[in-house]
C-alpha cells in the first residue's frame, strides 16, 4: 500500500519525502524569501527600505520551522513571540503582519501532527493569541484588514492541517487493513496445509492398517496350512496377493494428492464412500470376519452393503469418506483384536438431520484388546468425525459380549 501510494509522485516530491530535513529547509528558505517579497513589494513599502530589526526578525521566525517536524508546538510559540514583536516594533509604514506567515505554518504543522480535539484546542488558544495580540500592538483600528487578514489565514492553516491530519490517519488505517487481511490469509493458508497434511495421513493410516491386517492374517493362514493343505495356502496367497494391490493402489492414489498440479500421475479416481462398502466387508469376509450390513434411509430398510446407494440415498463427500473410513478402521480393529470366531455387525441409519452407524462385534476379545476403535485407530476415527463435527462414542456392549462403535455425522 505505501509503495502504491508513493509511486504517484513525481521525483523531486519522492526526494523531498526521503529527505524530510533538507525539505524543511527548503521551506525556511521559502517563508524567508517571502516575507522579504512581501514586506518590499507591499502598499506601504515606498516609505522606505526594511530596518535591521524587522530583517532579523523575519530570519528568526523563518529559521525556527527547520525544527517544525521535531517541536512543532515550541515553534509555534517561538514564531508567534516573534511574529508580536515584529508587529509591535514596526515603524510607521513598515509591513507589521509579514512575520506571521511563519507562525501560520507553524500552526499548520501542529494541526497535521497532533490528535484532533488537542489541535484544535491549540488552535483555537493560537489563533485568538496572536491576532488578539496583533490587533492590541497595532494601531487602530483593530479590524483592519491585515488584521482580519491574519485571523483568516491563523483558521485556514488549522483547518488546512486537520484535514491532512485525518487523510493520513485514513490512508494509515487502509494499510493496517491491508497487512491484517494479507496475514489472515497466510494464516488460513497455513492452518489449511495442516489439515490437508492431517488428513492425508488419517487416510495413509486407514490404508495401510486395513490393508496390512489383512495381509497379515492371510500370511498366518498360509504358513499354518501350508504342508497340510496346501491348496487353502495357495488361496490364502492369493488374497495377499489382492490385499496388496489394493493397499498398493489406494497408496498411490493418497500419495498422489501431494503431487504437484498438472501432473499425469495424479489420481483421477474418486475417494472411496459407502457405495464401495459391499467389497470392504467381503474384503473381511475372505479373511476371515463375517459381517452383517443393515441399512435404513429415505427409501426404507433393507441389508446387504451392496444397497447402501440405493437405501441411504447420496451423501456429501466428506461424510461419505469419513464413513467409509471409520467402518474400515473399526472392522480392522475388530479382526485384529476380537479373537477367532467373531462376527461384526454395520448399521448404516440416515436421519434427517445426520448420518448414524453402528459398528458391533461379539469378540471375546482374546486376541489383545477387544476394541473395534482402539489404540490409534480410536484416535484418527475421533479426528475424522470431530472434524466435520459429529460425535462418537466407544465400549464395551450391555447386551453381549463384545465393544460397540457408535458415530453420528451432521449433515445439512
Amino acid at each position: 500500500m505505501t509503495t502504491l501510494a508513493v509511486s504517484g509522485l513525481t521525483r523531486p516530491q519522492r526526494w523531498l519525502r526521503a529527505h524530510p530535513a533538507a525539505a524543511d529547509v527548503l521551506l525556511a528558505a521559502g517563508v524567508f524569501a517571502t516575507m522579504l517579497v512581501g514586506a518590499l513589494l507591499g502598499r506601504d513599502a515606498g516609505r522606505g527600505p526594511l530596518a535591521p530589526g524587522y530583517v532579523l526578525l523575519a530570519l528568526l521566525a523563518a529559521t525556527a520551522l527547520v525544527a517544525r517536524r521535531r517541536s512543532p508546538r515550541l515553534v509555534l510559540a517561538v514564531t508567534s513571540a516573534l511574529s508580536v514583536a515584529g508587529a509591535a516594533t514596526s515603524g510607521d509604514g513598515a509591513p507589521r503582519t509579514q512575520i506571521a506567515t511563519s507562525a501560520v505554518v507553524a500552526l499548520y504543522t501542529v494541526a497535521a501532527r497532533t490528535e484532533r480535539s488537542t489541535a484544535w484546542r491549540i488552535a483555537a488558544v493560537a489563533v485568538t493569541a496572536l491576532t488578539g495580540a496583533v490587533m492590541l500592538a497595532g494601531p487602530p483600528p483593530w479590524y483592519t484588514e491585515e488584521n482580519l487578514g491574519l485571523f483568516a489565514w491563523m483558521g485556514m492553516a488549522a483547518a488546512a492541517g486537520d484535514a491532512v491530519r485525518s487523510r493520513r490517519a485514513y490512508v494509515t488505517a487502509i494499510e493496517e487493513r491491508a497487512l491484517r487481511a494479507e496475514r489472515s490469509r497466510e494464516d488460513e493458508a497455513r492452518r489449511r496445509v495442516a489439515e490437508e497434511r492431517m488428513r492425508i495421513a488419517r487416510e495413509l493410516h486407514d490404508v495401510v492398517a486395513h490393508h496390512i491386517a489383512l495381509v497379515n492374517v492371510q500370511a498366518g493362514v498360509a504358513s499354518h496350512v501350508m504342508d497340510s493343505r496346501p491348496d487353502q495356502a495357495k488361496e490364502a496367497l492369493a488374497h495377499v496377493r489382492e490385499a496388496s494391490r489394493s493397499a498398493l493402489g489406494e497408496l498411490r492414489a493418497t500419495v498422489g494428492l501431494l503431487r504437484q498440479y498438472g501432473d499425469p500421475e495424479a489420481p483421477t479416481q474418486p475417494a472411496p464412500g459407502l457405495a464401495a462398502l459391499g467389497g470392504l466387508v467381503d474384503g473381511f469376509a475372505r479373511a476371515g470376519l463375517p459381517v452383517d450390513v443393515a441399512l435404513a434411509g429415505p427409501a426404507g430398510a433393507g441389508t446387504g452393503a451392496g444397497r447402501v446407494a440405493e437405501v441411504v440415498g447420496p451423501l456429501p463427500a466428506a461424510v461419505d469418506l469419513t464413513a467409509y473410513r471409520v467402518v474400515q478402521e473399526a472392522l480392522t480393529n475388530v479382526r485384529k483384536h476380537a479373537g477367532p470366531g467373531a462376527r461384526a455387525e454395520v448399521a448404516v441409519l440416515r436421519a434427517p438431520d445426520g448420518l448414524v452407524l453402528t459398528v458391533l462385534d461379539d469378540g471375546d476379545g482374546s486376541a489383545g484388546e477387544s476394541s473395534p476403535g482402539g489404540g490409534h485407530g480410536l484416535v484418527g476415527m475421533r479426528e475424522r468425525v470431530a472434524a466435520l463435527g459429529g460425535a462418537i462414542e466407544t465400549g464395551r456392549r450391555t447386551d453381549a459380549p463384545g465393544f460397540r462403535v457408535r458415530i453420528r455425522l451432521p449433515l445439512p
